[in-house]
């Protein structure tokens, strides 16, 4: 399997305190990964830093063979834009636009495609994602369900190599995680790559691997291997994630 992406001995430190040490490990083209571990062992920090929007103390970050941690501002936001897509707890979109108009405008902002072209990714989009009927809307007068398929199909506007999703189940109940994580399985399973950071075993248990955080230090790794959306298969690998992170201390 192809790297897109490596991490390599990443250290990050705010005013003399160490957040993040020694980090270390490989991504592989179209996996599905999982970052989990206590409150304040890292794991936001390093999704940040592995993305561009923090810069590391030290250590290296190589995106599809390009070590992107030093690149100039300038450059480094258009990599974001072009090929990484974030996903966050709360959708973040812009209050005077529409749905619509939020899930376009990265698109137009890139210009690798041109307006018809990222008009056309938007509604197939939002027609995979189930929110072509409130395409018109204001971002006030849906549910957060809802803002939340917004945010992925405008993370996915511009094709990007890798998705990055930070908690982006926390501000859900239980039968809405389950479906934007059944889009985002579809996302995985389309090719694109994954990172997420979940506090939750359910959410963590569709990832192929899920990497432990103690301390700003990878304290161990579970492979689960690919996922399938069958419940037997589900259950299994809920109870084996939940053994392995009792162990941990979790």
């Amino acid at each position: 399997m192809k790297t897109i992406l490596e991490v390599k001995n990443l250290c990050k430190s705010y005013e003399n305190i160490r957040v993040l040490s020694d980090v270390s490990f490989k991504v592989g083209e179209g996996e599905f990964i999982a970052i989990m571990g206590p409150s304040g062992s890292g794991k936001s920090t390093l999704l940040y830093n592995i993305s561009g929007m923090d810069r590391p103390t030290s250590g290296e970050v190589v995106l599809c063979e390009k070590e992107i941690s030093k690149l100039p501002d300038e450059i480094m936001s258009e990599v974001r834009l072009k090929q990484m897509g974030f996903i966050f707890q709360h959708a973040y979109l812009l209050k005077n636009l529409s749905i619509r108009d939020n899930i376009v405008l990265p698109g137009f902002e890139a210009g690798v495609l041109d307006r018809e072209q990222v008009n056309q990714k938007a509604d197939a989009l939002m027609r995979k994602t189930g929110i072509s009927n409130i395409a018109n809307h204001d971002i006030k007068k849906v549910s957060g369900g809802q803002l939340q398929r917004a945010a992925i199909c405008r993370a996915l506007i511009n094709q990007p190599d890798i998705l990055f999703a930070d908690e982006p189940t926390g501000a859900l109940n239980s039968s809405t995680t389950k479906e934007v994580m059944d889009i985002i399985n579809n996302v995985y399973t389309d090719g694109t790559t994954v990172i997420i950071v979940t506090h939750d075993a359910k959410v963590a248990s569709r990832a192929c691997k899920v990497i432990y955080l103690i301390d700003g230090n990878i304290h161990d790794a579970l492979e689960l291997g690919k996922y399938k959306a069958d419940e037997a298969t589900s259950a299994t690998r809920e109870k084996r994630l939940a053994q392995w992170l009792e162990k941990m201390g979790f």
